[in-house]
């Protein structure tokens, strides 16, 4: 009497839970496997943020992307990206609310992979922290500084102020306002940051100060490089 060969049940895939320490590739597999969830792994870590609020977080982050949108639209050559996790290193890959980076082929420093991930440090990230403000000030700036990340902007919005940082000899510097209350990249010339009305959440105002920063020299020489780099 022969007896039915049963099918050998697939494997399960664990869930990823909240400070599991993981290696990149599991860490991928498992988030691969899982929907409707934010994860990220910083310095081996996961790291699953809470429910984001309205005004805490998802106002403020749209008001980042448009900014950097919009700068995308005039400066052909840059790409903006939204929550796209990043392979940073074997042990980061966080997914930061927002980043710039020049196009690989415009001489940037990051690509983006065959299975589409971005590799590499984008030129500039830019997170929004409410309750995630010791991760984004702490290991994960850590993370981005090593990797040359060139210039870093937190948005705190539980402390209505901002950070931007600059790189420089391997260590993030805070980059001051000018008189008028502008930030101004140092990498993306143009990108002009009117931070009290970030702050207020006053898109016309926000925008109006990228519009003047559009309008510069410097921004059109920058462009005038970028096409010259794709040659």
């Amino acid at each position: 009497m022969s007896t039915a060969t049963r099918p050998t049940p697939a494997p399960t895939i664990p869930p990823l839970e909240n400070g599991d320490r993981l290696s990149r590739a599991e860490f991928e597999r498992r988030y691969d496997a899982m929907a409707g969830v934010k994860a990220e792994l910083i310095e081996g870590f996961v790291h699953m943020p809470s429910p984001v609020r309205h005004s805490r977080h998802s106002r403020p982050n749209a008001l980042v992307v448009a900014w950097l949108l919009v700068y995308e639209a005039a400066t052909p050559g840059v790409e903006a990206g939204d929550n796209g996790s990043v392979r940073l290193d074997l042990e980061n890959e966080p997914q930061p609310d927002a980043y710039l980076m020049i196009h690989p082929g415009r001489g940037g420093q990051a690509r983006i992979s065959e299975d589409d991930y971005v590799e590499g440090a984008p030129e500039l990230v830019a997170e929004v922290a409410s309750s995630s403000v010791s991760i984004d000030l702490g290991p994960k700036l850590d993370a981005y500084r090593r990797n040359g990340v060139r210039e870093y902007l937190v948005w705190r919005a539980l402390d209505g102020a901002l950070d931007w940082l600059v790189l420089r000899e391997e260590r993030f510097e805070p980059l001051a306002p000018d008189a008028d209350g502008l930030w101004k990249s140092t990498t993306f010339p143009g990108l002009w940051l009117d931070g009290r009305a970030l702050l207020s959440l006053d898109s016309a105002n926000m925008l109006a100060a990228l519009n003047r920063g559009l309008a510069t020299p410097e921004h059109a020489a920058f462009v005038e490089r970028l096409k010259d780099a794709s040659a």
